[in-house]
């Protein structure tokens, strides 16, 4: 797509509604603002945004990280609290004018490690074959792709580091990785997070035959 310096991409007009239908995975360290930046892209959309948030205050320090995503977003977001079940609460409050903003999928999938066989067959260095964790990530892919209006996911890129040293920390950075490059492939846009600063891995295709300049309007 053309550009000017410094700007985003100009879009044409007759695209912007395509965009508006799309799904965006915001990948990126602890700490990196990949999180800011995903609220700050629901609040662009211009649609009805509602929060999937799949955190659970289960000590002091995630109760104030909890407290402090809560007091940045804006009162008028619908907040839905969903630690497991995330494709039913998906399918459920996609619409065509909402924008659904879920951080984070890493807490997500650390909590289905716990609930089911996972962790426990990991520690027991065993081959990790649960079927509930294995269910809810196809239940969540199989979904994404039709669903209506816009989905905004948060993940954590945890393969940069060294490798753990449990056996259930290498399990989680193993399905982690994993379930990243799935969900890459069913989004139309993945941004990489580092320092506050976006990086687009992947974005909407200009149709065949297209033309991104002020021209083709």
């Amino acid at each position: 797509m053309g550009s000017v310096a410094g700007q985003a991409p100009i879009i044409p007009l007759r695209w912007r509604a395509k965009l508006v239908r799309m799904r965006e995975l915001i990948i990126g360290g602890a700490r990196s603002g990949k999180s800011r930046l995903a609220e700050q892209r629901a609040c662009d959309s211009g649609l009805r945004v509602i929060y999937i948030a799949t955190a659970q205050a289960l000590d002091g320090e995630m109760a104030r990280r909890i407290a402090d995503h809560r007091a940045r977003r804006p009162a008028t977001w619908q907040v839905i609290e969903e630690p497991l079940e995330l494709a039913g609460v998906l399918r459920r409050q996609a619409a065509d004018d909402v924008c659904l903003l879920v951080d984070c999928l890493t807490l997500w999938l650390s909590n289905l490690l716990f609930a089911g066989d996972a962790a426990r067959q990991a520690e027991a260095d065993e081959t990790v074959d649960c079927p509930r964790l294995r269910s809810a990530i196809r239940e969540l892919l199989d979904s994404l792709p039709v669903l209506p209006g816009r989905q905004i996911l948060v993940s954590n890129e945890v393969g940069c580091g060294v490798v753990p040293m449990g056996a259930i920390a290498r399990c989680f950075a193993e399905e982690q990785g994993r379930l990243n490059q799935r969900l890459a492939a069913v989004c139309e846009q993945v941004t990489l997070v580092a320092a506050g600063l976006p990086l687009v891995l992947k974005s909407p295709a200009v149709p065949p035959g297209e033309s991104a300049s002020p021209g083709g309007r």
